[in-house]
């Protein structure tokens, strides 16, 4: 997403193909992306990037809002026959024949969830779609879904600043076999300890309107990171590593997307699979991290309104 909207101006096209090829080349195989980033550049920039590598990655995109020709949002769109529009059109733009996981963005409360089910069900029967996604939906909500078409992934925000979804999500999906997709892994940033307190955001950028990001819930979020910093440190790894490890090792089925516009960050995230954590540094994180009350909501209000549903 960060490649091309969401957290300032999009990035050098060029630039963003040959580092999402180097994710491949490091065994990077699971590229997700949205038709409204952008909104359709990044699907575009994604299906470039993957061309030659056909047959060896899996790519997941996500339907759900509606979008008009010159790029504006009209809100939340997940009417069967436009779920069965957007998955044509993202299958041209990703260059691809088949989606391996098409997710509803957002759940539509205005389009029964057996419906929007039922759409990429028959997707999936054409042989469009492999797989079917949730997004940011309700234990409730993923039930009734998975009644009518099993959900293969939740994708969710969910962090060491964002930990809602282990006591609202969790045991629905352990129940039911879905795997758990954390967006904003690292806290939009934060959690790497390069944000100082005192960091403006361009309008262009989520986090300009994220209260979680004002300058005075980022200066009493900072201990947080403080907490994380000094962790790593003991154990040669960044903060960054340090809060990915730990994403890790708190179940078998989550597989968390770090986003980067930078090599070395890639790299970064990446050696994070290789860190170790034992029960005892498991519990000095969960025991440092609970000792600080993070401040500020995460989505301005109506955004959060669009979650949980």
């Amino acid at each position: 997403m960060g490649m091309s909207s969401g957290l300032g101006p999009p990035a050098d096209k060029q630039q963003s193909i040959q580092l999402i090829r180097r994710a491949v080349e490091l065994g990077v195989t699971l590229f997700d992306t949205a038709e409204v980033y952008g909104p359709f550049i990044n699907e575009e920039l994604v299906g470039e990037a993957l061309a030659p590598f056909k047959g060896e990655v899996k790519i997941a995109t996500k339907f759900g809002f509606g979008i008009e020709a010159d790029g504006k949002q009209t809100g939340l769109d997940s009417r069967p026959d436009h779920i069965r529009a957007v998955a044509e059109a993202s299958l041209k733009r990703l260059k691809i024949d088949v989606i391996d996981l098409f997710y509803q963005h957002r759940v539509d409360d205005a389009v029964p969830i057996e419906e929007v089910a039922g759409a990429v069900k028959e997707l999936i029967r054409a042989g469009k779609v492999k797989h079917f996604g949730m997004s940011e939906a309700s234990a409730r909500t993923i039930r009734r879904a998975h009644a009518v078409q099993p959900v293969t992934a939740l994708q969710s925000e969910y962090s060491l600043w964002w930990r809602e979804p282990e006591t609202t999500v969790f045991a629905t999906l352990e129940e039911l076999g879905i795997g758990f997709v954390p967006f904003s892994p690292l806290g939009r940033g934060f959690l790497t300890g390069t944000i100082d307190p005192s960091r403006k955001f361009e309008s262009s950028d989520i986090r300009s309107v994220v209260p979680r990001f004002s300058p005075a819930a980022l200066q009493a979020n900072q201990a947080l990171v403080d907490v994380l910093a000094a962790l790593a440190k003991r154990m040669n790894a960044t903060p960054a590593q340090l809060a990915l490890a730990w994403l890790l090792a708190q179940k078998p089925w989550i597989v968390p997307i770090p986003g980067t516009t930078k090599v070395h960050r890639l790299e970064e995230n990446l050696g994070a699979a290789a860190l170790e954590l034992s029960p005892a540094s498991l519990r000095e994180i969960d025991d440092a991290a609970a000792a600080v009350s993070v401040q500020g909501a995460r989505y301005p209000e109506h955004l959060q309104k669009l979650v949980g549903r």
